[in-house]
């Protein structure tokens, strides 16, 4: 936990660290958000089970493509959705439901994905599935990813694009926020997608 604390820093220090691809503007090469994106339902497995998106109706969903081993965009894009579901009301996040699907199945296990992501946000629900599975899901999603061969302990990194989806409560993707999205404009979103008592 404390070198992911670490790693935070440094990505906001840092800012060209490798491994991760910002969205805006992107850079030569970089993977940027494929339009339009459709969204839709899946399910994939988590530490708790399977888990489908249709579980979440009357919730709203914010879900982030990433992986554990990511050195820069993915801690500093799950900090600022952590930062984001602390600044609602118990009442407003107890109808959202955040997600972390790893572009990784091949390092992210179910337990290494459950560790990463409570320490972002207790809610936070790491996901992996087979390659096929994710390949269909980002896609849907207009999210991108490319594994890159490197010279390092892992052997390669994941670039990928950082952006934050929001599934209304009946299920439509319903925005995209780029990375840097503040955590107040973030909380401002879910808010806006929230229902409204009657």
């Amino acid at each position: 936990m404390r070198l992911i604390a670490l790693l935070t820093i440094l990505a906001l220090a840092i800012p060209g660290l490798p491994g991760c691809s910002r969205d805006t503007p992107p850079a030569p090469g970089g993977l940027t958000l494929a339009a339009p994106p459709s969204g839709g339902d899946f399910s994939l497995d988590s530490a708790d089970g399977r888990i489908a998106t249709q579980n979440f109706r009357g919730q709203v969903v914010a879900l982030y493509f990433g992986y554990t081993y990511c050195p820069d965009v993915c801690p500093t894009s799950l900090a600022a959705l952590g930062s984001a579901l602390e600044k609602l009301t118990p009442a407003e996040l107890a109808q959202v439901q955040p997600l972390f699907i790893s572009v990784d199945p091949e390092r992210d296990s179910v337990a290494r994905l459950k560790d990463y992501a409570v320490f972002f946000h207790p809610k936070l629900k790491g996901l992996t599935g087979t390659p096929a599975e994710i390949a269909a899901i980002a896609h849907a999603y207009g999210a991108s990813y490319s594994r890159q061969e490197v010279k390092s302990e892992g052997g390669y990194v994941v670039d990928h694009s950082s952006f934050v989806y929001l599934l209304a409560p009946d299920g439509r993707l319903a925005a995209s926020l780029p990375h840097g999205t503040t955590p107040e404009d973030m909380a401002a979103a879910m808010r806006r997608l929230l229902p409204q008592p009657k």
